[in-house]
């Protein structure tokens, strides 16, 4: 209640001031919710690096409207944080867009007060499908975790695999992988002869590998968070000697993303992913992304929240063009809808149904190329929806 009369007394000044004549243009305040800091620190680094090579490439000021952002950590998996945090931008830092969201969790929390004080919400990485069904004001620049698990089983399916064995992480991402790629996997006449869901903090996976080794799949599906898990993942794959059993390891193309490959060695070589980005992609948009992000950032490379970033400034820079630089929420999401570019990653689109993205999926393997490791494509599922599944 507190909320809807805060933005009833601030709508009432505006009106108030228009109602006096033009004024100078507002600068646009855009309120980022990220991990700043924390166990996923990283990924509001790779964020906050994509929107800030955008804004080099394109200015800090659109359709007339300086850009203000406000950046607030949300520490990680935090809801009650992320939550308080953006209706702390929403009243006291009167934002125009929130926009950032990393984790599944603090974007479900923040969903809500988007749909209250009807401000647009540009969700950049959180991938559970079900995070655009929260708000009516939410459109997403990332991926969904369907879209990769749907892509692999049809690869998969195609390449003669006929049984899998199947390895997530107990949480919202994991659970959607693991459904969808069963469903798509089992509708082509696949087997999944196992499955199981590890904790999320999980650091010993010799168990779950044991399993899956007495099973004897053809392949294994994987979904855990990149970082420190897939590294213990990967290592106890190989010590168990599922390498040499012939059993293919595949999964989305998170488990091998960018920013853990230094962390990951070899242990992963040969890793089949089915994922939107690789900085590999060859396509003259990535050719220049990634040269600008390595001219800007020399400590590391860019990854697909790096993109998702990116491209979320995109969508909000596009909008304002459209609307002149009205920022409203109902403005905002119509201008949004059926947008079309090319991305770093490749050709995208804004379902205009859904506020979702449509992408092609790309399946990669882990290689060393000239000595470094690069995710390399070699097959292409294009358009993929995220209704697709």
């Amino acid at each position: 209640m507190r909320l809807s009369k805060t933005l009833g007394v601030a709508a009432l000044a505006l009106g108030a001031a228009l109602a006096f004549g033009p004024a100078q243009a507002k600068d646009l305040k855009i309120g980022l919710v990220l991990s700043i800091s924390g166990p996923f620190a990283d990924y509001g680094k790779q964020i906050r690096r994509g929107i800030d090579l955008y804004m080099a490439e394109h200015g800090d000021t659109v359709a007339g409207r300086k850009v203000q952002l406000i950046v607030k950590d949300d520490t990680g998996i935090a809801p009650q944080i992320a939550k308080r945090e953006s209706q702390q931008l929403i009243i006291n830092d009167k934002v125009d867009i929130l926009a950032g969201y990393d984790l599944t969790p603090n974007a479900f929390s923040a969903a809500p007060l988007a749909t209250e004080a009807k401000v647009p919400m540009v969700v950049m990485n959180a991938a559970t499908a079900s995070v655009v069904e929260k708000s009516p004001y939410i459109v997403r620049t990332s991926m969904t975790m369907p879209q990769s698990a749907w892509a692999m089983a049809q690869w998969a399916h195609a390449n003669k695999v006929k049984s899998a064995y199947i390895v997530v992480a107990d949480y919202g991402p994991g659970h959607d992988s693991q459904a969808v790629f069963t469903k798509t996997f089992t509708g082509l006449g696949g087997k999944i002869v196992g499955e199981v869901r590890t904790p999320v903090n999980t650091t010993d996976y010799s168990p779950f590998l044991q399993r899956l080794k007495d099973a004897k799949p053809d392949a294994a599906y994987f979904f855990v968070p990149p970082g420190s898990s897939m590294v213990a993942l990967s290592k106890g794959f190989r010590e168990l000697g599922l390498d040499k059993l012939g059993i293919k390891e595949m999964g989305p193309g998170d488990m091998t993303d960018e920013s853990s490959l230094a962390a990951l060695g070899d242990a992963a070589l040969g890793f089949i992913t089915a994922f939107h980005y690789s900085d590999a992609h060859d396509s003259p948009e990535n050719k220049a992304f990634t040269a600008a992000y390595a001219k800007a950032y020399k400590d590391d490379r860019p990854n697909f929240m790096t993109v998702g970033g990116y491209d979320g400034m995109h969508v909000i820079y596009e909008a304002l063009k459209k609307t002149k630089g009205d920022a409203s929420g109902d403005a905002f999401i119509a201008a949004v809808k059926g947008l079309k570019w090319i991305s770093p990653r490749g050709p995208v689109e804004i379902d205009p149904k859904t506020r979702d993205i449509v992408q092609n999926e790309y399946i990669r393997k882990l290689e060393r190329v000239d000595g470094v490791l690069k995710n390399v494509e070699f097959d292409t599922f294009k358009a993929v929806n995220p209704q697709t599944p």
